[in-house]
């Protein structure tokens, strides 16, 4: 029996995503290089030192967390899709170029058919990815 592709599409099942960061000016200028890769877009700022990202209506949220306590993501992984390859490329290239580290070159990776991916931390040192699927 066939693997099915897994399907990508608007119709997700979170309202939205919410990272922590200790230094949000860093976080901004790397989530806008590389989520602007994306074509996600930064929609301003919200409240008290909220920042919004999204393509059409926030989806994507930073701040410093509002316990006042350090941000902390061990073991979680936020993915943002992308159309195809390239903006992969773009998202890992970008988001190296405003202060990401390193965490998964772009590239196939062999759980899922068809997968191609490119992994990154933050400067808050949560960990993101874009995927997109070519079959």
């Amino acid at each position: 029996m066939a693997t099915p592709t897994p399907v990508i599409s608007g119709d997700g099942v979170f309202s939205h995503v919410f990272l922590g960061a200790a230094d949000v000016e860093k976080s901004v200028a790397f989530y806008d290089a590389a989520l602007g890769a994306l074509g996600i877009k930064n929609l301003g700022p919200f409240g008290s030192g909220w920042v919004l990202y999204g393509r059409d209506k926030p989806a994507f949220l930073i701040a410093r967390p509002g316990n006042g306590e350090e941000p902390s993501s061990n073991g979680a992984t936020v993915g943002f899709a992308a159309s195809g390859p390239a903006e992969v490329d773009a998202f890992h290239a970008a988001g190296l170029a405003a202060g990401g580290t390193d965490e998964g070159k772009p590239g196939p990776r062999d759980h899922l058919p068809g997968a191609y991916a490119a992994y990154l931390r933050d400067p808050a040192g949560n960990k993101v990815c874009s995927y997109t699927f070519t079959q």
